[in-house]
C-alpha cells in the first residue's frame, strides 16, 4: 500500500526485527538502555520511546530475555490490558551500564543512513514543481515585478541553487521566506539515522517543525499507528537561515565527546527544504570559501562528512540553496564559482510607481492616512537629494517613524511636509567631520 501526504509517500513501518539493517547489538543495547534510564517496563510504553511497532518491540524483548538481560516480571499489569511487565536482570543493569559507557544514546531506534537516503529520494525537493500562483500567494504581502517572478519560479522548481544579489533593503529576505513558504507540503525527517555503528541525531525541533501528531485512541477500532516508520517525524519542509554568524565548521558533524553521539550539520538537517545565506560576504570566512564548500553537494547532489576517527562517508544532499549578497557576484566570486550556482537573480530597488504602491500598501496596514502635500514634497523634493534611489524598506522606515513621531507629540497619525522631513533625517546620516 502507498501511503501520500501530499505526494509524499511515506516510510512505512517495520514489521520484523530482521527488516531493520541494523546490528542487532545496537538495537538491543538501546532498548536496555532505555528501560534502565526510564524504568520502564512495559512493551506498549517502550514501544512508543523507540518508535518501533509493539510486535517489533517485543521481538527485542525475547531477544534480550533470550540472553538473561531482561526477565518477565510475573505480574500483569491490570491498568493495561493486562500487559506483562518486564524488568532488566543484574547482567542487563551491568549490560546497560557498560553500553551506557559506549555512548549515552537512547530512545527513538535509528534509521541506517542507506534506508534514509532512499526517503530523501521519495521527498526530494527536485520532485516538487511549483506554480506561478503558489508563488504569487506566498509573496503576496511584497510588490514584485512580474518578470521577477517568471524567473523566481523555474529556479525554485528546479530545487538547485539560487544567488539573489542586489542593493540592501529591496527584499531579498523576504523573498528567501515566501520561496520557503511556497513549498507548503509535508516530509519525513528521522529522529536519528546510523551509520557505521555510529548515531547522528538529526531532528531538530529548532528547525523543524512538526506537524500535528496523530495520537491513538485506545477506545477506537481504527488505529493510525503503522501508518508510517515513527523513527520519523512528520514535517514541515524544513528551512535554515543562517547569516553573518556561518562558518565553514558549522557544516561540519558536531561529536558531543559527553554523549558520544553526533549531531547533524545545518546543511543535513535542512534536507528536503531550503537553506538560505542570507548576507553572504558579511562572514569571517571569504565568500569564495563559502561558495567552494557547496560545490561537490551542489553538482553530485551528495555531501562529504567525516566522523572523529577520520572515516569520510557520503550522505544525500537534497536542498535548495539560496545565497544572498549586497554585493555585486563578480566582485566576490570568481568565474567557475558563479558557474556553479544555477541561478543568478538580480533584485533592485522599485520603480516610482512600485515605491508608491508599497508605500500605500504600508500606511493602510499601519492606519496611516496619506497626504497628497507630504507624498509631493517626498518625490520632488526629498528623494532628488539620494538620485531618486527607491529601496523597499524606506516606505516602512518613514511611516513607522512618522508615527512614533506622532505619538510622542500626542497627536493622531497623520502625514505633512515637516514630519517627512524629521522621518528622513533619521534614514540618512549626513556626512561631516567632528573631533574624535
Amino acid at each position: 500500500m502507498n501511503m501520500q501526504t501530499s505526494n509524499v509517500m511515506a516510510p512505512p513501518a517495520p514489521k520484523r526485527l530482521e527488516e531493520m539493517q541494523l546490528p542487532t547489538a545496537m538495537m538491543r543495547d538501546i532498548l536496555i538502555k532505555t528501560m534502565f534510564r526510564m524504568n520502564l517496563d512495559m512493551v506498549t510504553q517502550l514501544s512508543r520511546v523507540i518508535c518501533l511497532p509493539v510486535p517489533v518491540t517485543q521481538e527485542l524483548v525475547d531477544l534480550a530475555r533470550s540472553q538473561r538481560l531482561v526477565e518477565a516480571t510475573g505480574t500483569l499489569n491490570a491498568n493495561n490490558g493486562n500487559e506483562m511487565g518486564y524488568q532488566l536482570t543484574d547482567a542487563g543493569k551491568a549490560r546497560a551500564l557498560d553500553s551506557l559507557a559506549q555512548s549515552e544514546y537512547f530512545g527513538a531506534m535509528p534509521v541506517p543512513l542507506d534506508v534514509y537516503s532512499a526517503q530523501v529520494k521519495r521527498q526530494s525537493i527536485r520532485n516538487i514543481q511549483i506554480t506561478r500562483e503558489q508563488l504569487t500567494t506566498a509573496m503576496g504581502h511584497l510588490v514584485l515585478p512580474d518578470n521577477l517572478l517568471s524567473n523566481l519560479g523555474p529556479a525554485v522548481s528546479a530545487g538547485r541553487s539560487i544567488l539573489m544579489y542586489g542593493p540592501p533593503g529591496n527584499g531579498k529576505s523576504s523573498i528567501s521566506n515566501g520561496i520557503r513558504d511556497a513549498l507548503g507540503d509535508k516530509i519525513y525527517i528521522p529522529r536519528a539515522i546510523e551509520y557505521s555503528g555510529q548515531i547522528i541525531t538529526v531532528y531538530d525541533p529548532i528547525v523543524h517543525s512538526a506537524a500535528e501528531e496523530q495520537v491513538d485512541d485506545p477506545n477506537s477500532l481504527r488505529r493510525t499507528s503503522g501508518r508510517f516508520d515513527t523513527r520519523y517525524v512528520r514535517c514541515e519542509r524544513p528551512t535554515v537561515i543562517t547569516g553573518g554568524e556561518l562558518s565553514l565548521h558549522m557544516l561540519d558533524l558536531v561529536y558531543n565527546p559527553t554523549a558520544r553521539t553526533y549531531q547533524a550539520p545545518l546543511q543535513l538537517k535542512s534536507t528536503g527544504g531550503v537553506f538560505i545565506v542570507d548576507d553572504l560576504g558579511r562572514q569571517k570566512e571569504p565568500p569564495q570559501s563559502i561558495v567552494n564548500r557547496w560545490i561537490v553537494p551542489l553538482e553530485e547532489s551528495k555531501d562529504i562528512l567525516a566522523l572523529q576517527s577520520g572515516e569520510k562517508f557520503e550522505v544525500p544532499f537534497d536542498t535548495l540553496v539560496i545565497f544572498s549578497t549586497n554585493f555585486h557576484p563578480n566582485t566576490i566570486f570568481d568565474k567557475a564559482a558563479l558557474r556553479r550556482i544555477f541561478y543568478k537573480i538580480e533584485i533592485n530597488g522599485p520603480e516610482q510607481a512600485d515605491f508608491l504602491k508599497i508605500f500605500a500598501m504600508v500606511a493602510r496596514k499601519r492606519k496611516m492616512p496619506l497626504d497628497e502635500d507630504a507624498l509631493i514634497h517626498l518625490l520632488n523634493v526629498r528623494y532628488p537629494e539620494i538620485d531618486n534611489v527607491y529601496a523597499n524598506y524606506q516606505p516602512i522606515f518613514l511611516i513607522d517613524q512618522m508615527i512614533a513621531i506622532c505619538e510622542f507629540e500626542g497627536i493622531p497619525n497623520q502625514m505633512t511636509p515637516e514630519l517627512i522631513d524629521r522621518a528622513w533625517a533619521n534614514m540618512f546620516v549626513k556626512e561631516s567631520e567632528f573631533d574624535h
